[in-house]
């Protein structure tokens, strides 16, 4: 099936739909005023950043979990409860290890009230079309990683979904495995050989998304909400090298590096401009993505091309982006990324050189002035680690308030600002001072 033959029925419909997590008085929003309507024949990938609510959308559109606010409308009615025209194949392979291939695909059907005699050969038949006949009595410890999603796949599939949700099924295999996978799924998808109306799959990989989908919804976070949409117009199969192909890859890494707010607009490149989120990155690798843009011959580069130079995935890449615009290291303009005077002089630097410009670069960002402030009014200027995570779950989900606090530790010590004693869990000032 392709976007030419894409009907005009609407399968699916979010309307103003909002997720909010409370505790006590606390509360975070993890997906913000979504709209998004799913048609009959379409693939659509919903991209993103870590953290932007792409699993929390699959999880409501499936009946998982019920929006706190706004509507979930399929086939034009209500949805209550769990959806029972969609599946979900997620990225953890979810397979029984004491039971067969057959057997775990046989259980999707039999919770679905299938007949036991009718169990067995539409189980054969889509173990036969992903490619695993010959091991319908093998074990899952007996598979390869790529062969325990292919189950994944049949088993999804048995039940006939009329909407098939892929929660970044391929993100568990090595490269070659997932490749493999993506071009076979494709392949059944395209020759019409599943009877799903139409996929909806969350990824945090451009290519794979620009490779697979009719139509990429981009989410941004803080809060996890559909910035824009970009649809791929050229018909599977799709060659990655082709100028049209690497023409909607840099158009979707554009939209999601943003743009660095000009000088003349009141704000130098680089400026927080408000309290956000620190991007979870080690600051070895941000040296090298400043290294590798300093020996370059060109002023600027097309950030889709880095992450194959530098062997890292897109999510990674577009942390470092970001940390490295924050700090005012780099410029981000159009997907393109260009090193500030300041990220040359970082690049060129010294070991301790490059640690006093980090430390007067982080000392501008809210949440590093909050803790060393926090450190520099407390007893002997240090303070228990579940005491610090606490105060920032005012701010931040519990998961990831543990995660930021571990980057401030991090890029403090790095900075020579902060210091952390494992043994007795103390966050120390470095320099009271």
């Amino acid at each position: 099936m392709t976007t030419t033959q894409a009907a005009a029925s609407p399968l699916l419909e979010l309307s103003h739909v909002h997720q909010i997590y409370t505790s006590g008085q606390r509360s975070f929003t993890a997906v913000h005023d979504v709209n998004l309507t799913i048609t009959e024949g379409e693939f659509v990938a919903l991209l993103g950043p870590s953290g932007c609510g792409k699993s929390t959308l699959l999880r409501i559109v499936a009946g998982l979990q019920q929006p706190s606010q706004g509507m979930v409308r399929y086939r034009g009615q209500p949805l209550t409860g769990v959806n029972p025209h969609a599946t979900i194949v997620f990225q953890t392979f979810a397979l029984f290890p004491w039971l067969s291939v057959l057997e775990n695909v046989e259980l999707a059907l039999k919770a679905r009230g299938i007949p036991a005699q009718s169990r067995q050969p539409r189980a054969l038949d889509l173990i036969d079309r992903v490619g695993l006949d010959g091991f319908e009595t093998a074990y899952p410890r007996e598979l390869s990683g790529g062969m325990r999603q292919k189950v994944g796949f049949a088993r999804a599939m048995a039940v006939e979904p009329e909407l098939l949700c892929l929660d970044e099924p391929f993100s568990a295999l090595d490269v070659l495995s997932a490749e493999s996978l993506r071009g076979e799924l494709l392949e059944l998808w395209t020759g019409g050989s599943i009877p799903t109306k139409a996929i909806l799959m969350v990824s945090h990989n451009i290519e794979e998304a620009v490779f697979m989908a009719d139509r990429i919804v981009v989410m941004g976070k803080e809060p996890g909400r559909i910035i824009t949409e970009a649809k791929v117009e050229f018909l599977h199969p799709r060659q990655r090298k082709s100028e049209e192909f690497q023409r909607v890859v840099d158009e979707v890494y554009g939209i999601l590096a943003g743009q660095t707010v000009p000088a003349e607009l009141g704000v130098a490149p680089g400026e927080p401009g408000r309290i956000r989120a620190l991007p979870k990155i080690a600051i070895s690798d941000l040296a090298g993505l400043l290294e590798h843009l300093s020996e370059l011959p060109a002023d600027r580069q097309d950030i889709y091309r880095l992450p194959a130079e530098l062997k890292i995935n897109a999510d990674h890449m577009l942390n470092l982006t970001e940390t490295a615009e924050i700090l005012g290291f780099a410029y981000v303009e159009k997907g393109d990324i260009a090193l500030t005077s300041l990220g040359e002089t970082f690049a060129e630097a010294s070991i301790q050189a490059r640690k006093e410009i980090f430390a007067t670069r982080i000392r501008r960002l809210p949440l590093v002035r909050w803790l060393t402030t926090l450190l520099a009014h407390s007893e002997n200027h240090a303070l228990d680690w579940d005491i610090i995570r606490t105060a920032l779950e005012l701010e931040f989900p519990q998961d990831e308030a543990a995660k930021q606090l571990d980057t401030l530790i991090s890029w403090g010590r790095y900075a020579e600002m902060i210091a952390y004693n494992s043994d007795s869990a103390l966050v120390y000032l470095e320099t009271p001072a």
